[in-house]
């Protein structure tokens, strides 16, 4: 940045020297202030995002997809080093400071960081093992954490995967530690120093009953540096930790609408370790207001077992549904209702049995209700479905005798233009969504229908971790189709195909959760799962999973990547393209015109060719509307007044060619009169005009058939390049509908098929991000860049797969050599 903004001081005081007296006034204030504009609007939003992107790396992983900002923690690394240095452990990715606190805000108190042998004399990680009443919940509204950690306590293999139990303060201590979550199909290691936020000597927030156990602070801090600070864990679902803590798939219901099986479906999921928990909707007026019952609104309570127990009476005896809970807050604060503590309806209970199920009376949040009053009482329960990989393979032994689930899952994204295509609601962009087909085979051993149960959950990934970037969930969403034998020969599914099937199944609601999911019950065959947002355009990644009680087949219903076997070949309904000169002779004239005495072309003398010829293919301009488009560079170009147009015209002169394609071209403005004129009729557009062909763009026309890599092309190269782009120009034009040289990225997969080229979602939205201008347009030189590009990477490789298995051998410095001229 200081390199740069001295190029500019450099470049605009050889200007004004040159420019004489005159204008040096007026220029030298216009230079000045717009470039202390440009550099103070900078720097401090890269003051603001920079933390952001440091918490946003992937933690002890050997891979992200944050490439630069990517940074790995290895546990066992790190504390050999403090142990050998005989230091402490700080985190540099998590600092003690207030943006690891807060990102909205700053606190209305000083809070200090301390560690635990600071806090009390003698630190345990655990005290006498470890328990549900650990869990006590301190200043932060993260009770749907506190509720998802109190059932974590009731597994011991799924408790000790999430909290590794070897850690201690007393031997090999060096103020490190680590925990283990699931972020989206994969197992993160989460690395912190042991400093935690206190005010006035007591932890700020979640803490044990015991002054000297800090297992679960702690763990709340991994789980707040996984997000990128403590206030990104304000507010949430139960769901959501369960998931993270098991890898399951968690559904949701609601109890004013429950459906009649749901102790059983409650009773099932307890005997495969399910975890659970529930909430009352929230008092708008009040805060965590409490019922004249003892429960508490907005409160996630989590229910701790699930049972029929034996009940006698001088009248009658039998058995009656109950349900355990429990507040994370582990205080007084309890149901005072039938079958509170010391309630007289426990008289009626077997002594054994109150051993059984372990009654106690203590006033330690946890409470028995009926399933009757938990359903007239309580609004929404929630319960994690434990995947296969959610136990690790020591447990598996211990678990051997319960049933699992069956998992299959896919990661994907919803590109703008590309793959966004929206819901049903948008039929023409409806179908460009990704596409999943399921199939189930086996019915479930006890399903008097022969159908089968099918738990589907979409997820959108990455969003809570970017709160502090001003990133909400999207609305999202799933329907599910019904597959023919003859629908499957079709990847993926055309509009047709939805514009008359209806769906057999869909998400309950589009919602801007983290996850939406649902249970079906559907009979054994095919069928196609098409996740999507609300609203077309909107980006996000996503993984989607499917869970059923027997073996499930799933695959992305997408095309293969290739070429077609006619290259020539457009599909049928568009005109069939010819030479630019349909006469050889004319064109060998036309060659021999431009070839000069080498009698070859270079990729110079190819744009004057295209530029010409192709002048009316070409995109007319566009204008953007500034504050749509750059939140970070939101302003308006000045009025002739506040900036006299000789002195921005010059500016734009000397930075201009130095900063085309970059956000400070926009603060600069145009040079043009056609641009000044479109500024001034509106202060805040942004014109984005092409002239001619790029220079890229011809460079790789030339690369794709210049085999000796001279970069010229003889008159057989030649003759075959314009044929070529004959054919692709015929494609761009039929799509091209209202002739302005651009077509929708929509249309991209279309466009291209009809150029005989196959390509699947991930390598449409990599062209969609490559290409796409910010309107999700594609222009037409863009897309010719597009075909170059995938027909000479084909042909790369496909001159190395010499087995024709799909595979091809490289050394990096050949796929260096072949990639970089091409």
């Amino acid at each position: 940045m200081d390199e740069l903004k001295g190029f500019f001081k450099q470049a605009g005081q050889e200007f004004l020297n040159a420019a004489g007296q005159a204008a040096m006034g007026a220029a030298k204030e216009v230079v000045g202030s717009v470039i202390n504009e440009i550099f103070v609007k900078k720097e401090a939003e890269t003051k603001r995002i920079l933390p952001s992107i440091k918490n946003m790396r992937v933690l002890g992983e050997t891979q992200s997809n944050l490439g630069p900002y990517s940074e790995v923690q290895d546990y066992e690394t790190i504390l050999n080093s403090c142990l050998t240095s005989g230091s402490l452990f700080e985190d540099p990715l998590f600092p003690a400071s207030n943006e690891s606190l807060m990102f909205s805000r700053r606190p209305d108190r000083y809070i200090e960081w301390l560690r635990p042998h600071e806090i009390v004399e003698n630190p345990q990680f655990f005290v006498e093992g470890y328990s549900r009443f650990d869990v006590q919940q301190g200043e932060l509204g993260d009770c749907w954490l506190l509720a998802a950690t109190a059932n974590l306590t009731s597994e011991s293999s799924l408790f000790f995967r999430v909290i590794p139990p070897e850690q201690s303060f007393q031997e090999n201590y060096a103020g490190i530690f680590h925990f283990r979550f699931w972020q989206y199909g994969k197992w993160v290691d989460v690395i912190i120093d042991d400093r935690l936020p206190t005010y006035r000597g007591e932890l700020l927030y979640m803490h044990s009953a015991e002054k000297n156990e800090f297992w679960s602070a702690l763990l709340e801090k991994a789980y707040a540096k996984l997000h990128g600070s403590y206030e990104a864990l304000k507010g949430g679902t139960t769901c959501e930790a369960m998931e993270d803590f098991t890898g399951g798939v968690s559904e949701w219901f609601d109890l004013k609408e429950a459906p009649p099986n749901l102790f059983t479906i409650l009773q099932k999921a307890a005997e495969r370790n399910s975890m659970m928990g529930c909430s009352i909707e929230a008092d708008p007026n009040v805060l965590e207001a409490e019922t004249p019952q003892g429960l508490i609104r907005g409160h996630a309570y989590s229910i701790t077992k699930v049972c029929l127990i034996d009940i006698v009476t001088p009248n009658r005896q039998g058995k009656i549904p109950m349900i355990r809970m429990r507040n994370p807050w582990g205080n007084e604060a309890e149901w005072n209702g039938p079958w509170s503590d010391s309630s007289p309806e426990w008289r009626y209970i077997p002594e054994e049995q109150k051993q059984e199920i372990g009654l106690n009376f203590d006033r330690d949040g946890e409470f028995w209700m009926t399933f009757q009053d938990f359903l007239t009482h309580f609004d929404r329960v929630e319960l994690c479905n434990l995947s296969p990989e959610s136990f690790s393979k020591t447990s598996d032994d211990q678990h051997s005798g319960k049933r699992k689930w069956e998992m299959s899952m896919y990661e994907g994204e919803w590109t703008p233009g590309v793959t966004a295509g929206g819901c049903r609601n948008f039929l023409d962009t409806f179908w460009h969504n990704p596409q999943y087909i399921i199939t189930l085979v086996d019915p479930d051993e006890q399903d008097e229908d022969g159908n089968c149960t099918v738990i589907v959950a979409l997820m959108q990934k990455n969003r809570r971790s970017k709160r502090n970037m001003g990133m909400e969930c999207l609305t999202i969403g799933f329907a599910i189709y019904s597959l023919t034998e003859r629908d499957l020969e079709n990847r993926p599914q055309g509009i047709n195909f939805f514009k008359y099937k209806s769906s057999v199944g869909r998400s309950p609601h589009f919602i801007n959760t983290r996850e939406v999911c649902a249970r079906f019950n559907l009979p054994p065959g095919h069928y196609l799962i098409v996740p999507s947002t609300f609203d077309p355009n909107e980006e996000g990644e996503f993984i989607i999973r499917v869970f059923s009680e027997t073996k499930n087949n799933m695959e992305e219903n997408d095309d293969h990547v290739g070429y077609g076997d006619d290259s020539n070949k457009v599909v049928p309904g568009f005109p069939t393209p010819k030479p630019v000169d349909p006469q050889k002779e004319g064109l060998r004239r036309l060659f021999d015109s431009i070839a000069g005495k080498d009698m070859e072309v270079d990729w110079m003398e190819l744009k004057r060719i295209l530029d010409h010829s192709m002048r009316d293919d070409l995109p007319k301009a566009v204008v953007y509307n500034r504050q749509t488009t750059f939140n970070a560079f939101e302003t308006q170009a000045g009025t002739q007044d506040e900036m006299p147009g000789d002195a921005c015209g010059l500016l734009s002169l000397i930075c201009g060619p130095f900063l085309k394609g970059t956000p400070f071209e926009e603060q600069l403005g145009g040079n043009d009169q056609s641009n000044k004129r479109l500024i001034e009729e509106s202060p805040t557009a942004i014109v984005d005009e092409t002239h001619g062909f790029s220079k890229d763009v011809c460079r790789s026309m030339v690369a794709m058939l210049d085999a000796d890599k001279s970069g010229k092309l003889g008159f057989e190269e030649f003759e075959a390049l314009l044929s070529d782009i004959a054919k692709w120009k015929a494609i761009f034009k039929t799509y091209d509908t209202e002739n302005s040289g651009r077509i929708s990225g929509f249309q991209l997969r279309e466009a291209l098929n009809s150029a005989g080229y196959h390509l699947n979602n991930r390598v449409l939205n990599a062209l969609g991000h490559r290409y796409g201008s910010r309107d999700g347009k594609i222009a037409f030189d863009d897309f010719l860049m597009c075909a170059v590009k995938i027909k000479t990477y084909i042909e790369i490789f496909k001159e190395r797969d010499t087995e024709k298995n799909e595979t091809a051998t490289f050394t990096l410095e050949e796929w260096i050599e072949q990639t970089i001229y091409s």
